[in-house]
């Protein structure tokens, strides 16, 4: 494959599935364990969020398979959707384990026993809005330049 940014969705969706497939498991023996049957809330994120990102990793790898950008334009719009996606998970993978929050984004943002300063939760979903976003659309742009968009009667 000579799509560098095609080869980076790809193993992305990989390792997002199998993050799936691991929360997955980390999910049910929480439930089995839990007088509840419940996994606690961040576990259940994670193990969701890991398997639409997988599935979203493979579809970044069609738009940036049909872009007609440079390799290097389409590596650094794919880069930082996955990194952003990587990112949510290993957060929603952190929160699950210390099981410190049921929503990260409630004042006072708890990381463990800490708290973090709000400016920082904001700038990174603020980096994140940008960086997924503003990725897409430079591979969705790039892949309409070459899609017919006539309709034929």
């Amino acid at each position: 494959m000579d799509k560098p940014a095609v080869v980076l969705a790809i193993l992305s969706a990989g390792i997002f599935f199998l993050s799936g497939l691991l929360t997955g498991v980390w999910k049910y023996l929480a439930i089995m364990s839990s007088p509840k049957a419940r996994a606690s809330y961040y576990v259940d994120i994670a193990h969701r969020a890991s398997l639409m990102y997988s599935f979203a990793a493979i579809l970044l790898a069609v738009f940036a398979y049909l872009s007609v950008w440079t390799d290097a334009v389409n590596f650094w719009a794919t880069l930082a959707q996955v990194v952003f996606f990587g990112a949510a998970i290993g957060t929603y993978i952190v929160h699950g384990a210390l099981g410190d929050t049921n929503n990260q984004l409630r004042s006072p943002h708890r990381l463990g026993k800490a708290t973090l300063p709000g400016f920082l939760i904001q700038g990174f979903m603020w980096a994140l809005i940008v960086g997924e976003v503003g990725g897409f659309v430079v591979l969705f742009a790039g892949a309409i330049k070459v899609l017919p968009l006539t309709i034929p009667l």
